[in-house]
């Protein structure tokens, strides 16, 4: 299957297979359960400590979100786009790194590196998902957008799995390390797994759509990034795509960031709760390349309808969940669209803006996530903290997949090679 795709698109998918490392083992497993770890210990209640965790996701949110529309527009400049995506790739992977040389104690401190290593792995993507107007045409979008979706989840398990092995290893007493050493450990393993799988972004990608550069960049930029916001407007489908998105995607991104701190309050086991995690990785990468397959039959659009849907069962589903079975339940429902809706979201709306400016609108498309985000986890904050029971914050996610269902279906399926502005003079 791999030979059917081009230098580039191999290229830029295999960033998928090196940075989900990061979305596995820190956003996801590992570093979540130590960072519990490290607040039970100091006296935090695990409401609290929750809570903490989502205010903190809302905070980096906001900061990329504020910083992605601007960056966006100066990154359409010639040869920007990828020197702001090592700027952000960098962070991350340093921040990641420094993970590991935090005492265990300091749970405060874990989570203010744990903000600068997010920055980092969500400025990188917001180039990153740019480039796929670079690397593929409009009519390969859907199946190389789930192509990478779905190396990301396979190459995923594979680090995942030596960190796993390590920190069972230590948990009886093969290895003759503590289990927090060991959990320092996966962070570096992620560090280097993310580094080393971008090497072939660096080396084969490059920028082909961009607008030429001209004097006092930062200027223009700014006067192009307000003309986008004056005759936004005018591109009815892509903003009211942006509006669907906003809802739904907020709810995908608040149950992958939060779903072990939740899985902890329901008193699941740290080795549970990693087995489980491992299983929904492995069994989320056919399904991502599925949705892609389908997306070309049946159109991205039914099939984001598919994956909003199975979002909606599984946050009624979580009211109900009391037992590791349960949880197994949840886990391989949201395995089955995870990767599906974020590949098809990436293309449906690559397919939307115009090319020579798809950073700029990639940071809207990034701005609307991220806003997105910050309101996910502070609805599961201060539900969990209202009601003293974290699944009725998971349930709450509800409504935002449904208003999200409700606007997507105003949205029309974007015809392949025609421009923005052909699509919005049409609708």
């Amino acid at each position: 299957m791999i030979k059917k795709f081009t230098k580039e698109e191999k290229s830029w998918a295999f960033y998928d297979w090196g940075n989900s490392a990061y979305s596995i083992i820190i956003t996801t497993a590992v570093f979540p359960l130590f960072y519990k770890a490290a607040a039970t210990e100091a006296g935090v209640s695990n409401a609290d400590s929750t809570a903490y965790l989502g205010y903190t996701i809302a905070i980096f949110t906001f900061i990329l979100a504020m910083l992605g529309p601007i960056l966006g527009t100066l990154a359409d400049y010639q040869g920007m786009k990828k020197k702001f995506f090592t700027v952000f790739f960098l962070l991350g992977t340093v921040s990641t790194a420094m993970l590991a040389f935090i005492p265990a104690d300091n749970w405060l401190m874990l989570l203010v590196c744990y903000t600068f290593a997010a920055l980092g792995a969500t400025g990188a993507n917001l180039f990153y998902d740019a480039f796929i107007v670079d690397v593929t045409t409009e009519k390969r979008m859907n199946r190389v957008s789930a192509f990478g979706y779905g190396l990301g989840y396979i190459g995923s398990t594979i680090p995942f799995i030596l960190a796993l092995a390590i920190i069972l290893l230590s948990q009886n007493g093969v290895l003759p390390i503590t289990v927090t050493n060991a959990s320092r450990i996966a962070f570096l393993i992620t560090a280097v797994w993310w580094i080393v799988f971008t090497i072939p972004l660096f080396r084969h990608v490059r920028q082909k759509h961009f607008i030429e550069r001209e004097a006092n960049p930062v200027a223009q930029s700014f006067k192009r990034l307000s003309k986008t916001i004056r005759d936004i407007k005018q591109y009815r489908n892509l903003v009211l795509f942006l509006f669907a998105y906003f809802f739904y995607i907020d709810g995908v991104g608040t149950i992958i960031s939060m779903s072990t701190a939740y899985g902890t309050d329901l008193g699941l086991t740290a080795t549970s709760l990693l087995i489980v995690l491992f299983a929904t990785q492995v069994v989320a990468a056919p399904f991502a390349l599925l949705y892609g397959r389908l997306a070309d039959r049946f159109t991205g659009k039914r099939m984001l309808y598919a994956g909003i849907i199975v979002y909606i069962i599984v946050c009624i589903y979580a009211m109900f969940m009391e037992t590791l079975v349960d949880f197994w339940i949840l886990a391989m429902l949201v395995a089955s669209s995870q990767g599906g809706i974020q590949a098809l979201s990436r293309s449906f709306f690559g397919k939307l803006v115009p090319k020579e400016n798809s950073n700029e609108f990639f940071g809207f498309y990034n701005i609307f996530g991220k806003f997105a985000a910050i309101m996910g986890p502070l609805l599961v904050a201060v539900t969990s903290q209202l009601t003293g029971n974290s699944s009725y914050g998971v349930a709450s996610l509800v409504v935002l997949f449904i208003i999200g269902l409700v606007i997507l279906t105003r949205v029309p399926e974007p015809t392949e090679h025609k421009a923005v502005d052909e699509v919005v003079a049409e609708s």
